[in-house]
């Protein structure tokens, strides 16, 4: 459980560190990169942990993602606010 909860507050850091809805001092092209290698390590992980049968790497990596998801959440929502805030205030009449 431990792993677990340690795997979800790294991923949740470094998704912070780097910037979850806009880079943070370095272009979108190094910023899709730093999400694209994220990405390919943390499959290169999940192939070791399930070949291996490694449990801590296991329960490493159930944090990570929940980490990620929950970088992914964020991120979403903030699409959410911005598309609700530029099609402005409803129609009278309108449902």
């Amino acid at each position: 459980m431990i792993y677990a909860l340690l795997g979800a507050i790294v991923m949740f850091v470094v998704l912070m560190v780097i910037g979850i809805n806009q880079p943070r001092g370095t272009s979108i092209k190094n910023w899709c990169y730093l999400y694209l290698a994220i990405s390919v390590v943390f499959d290169g992980l999940v192939i070791l942990a399930v070949v291996n049968q490694y449990p801590e790497l296991t329960e490493l990596l159930l944090g990570l993602s929940a980490g990620a998801a929950t970088g992914l959440a964020i991120h979403v929502t903030h699409h959410i606010f911005e598309e609700g805030e530029s099609e402005g205030p409803p129609l009278k009449g309108s449902n």
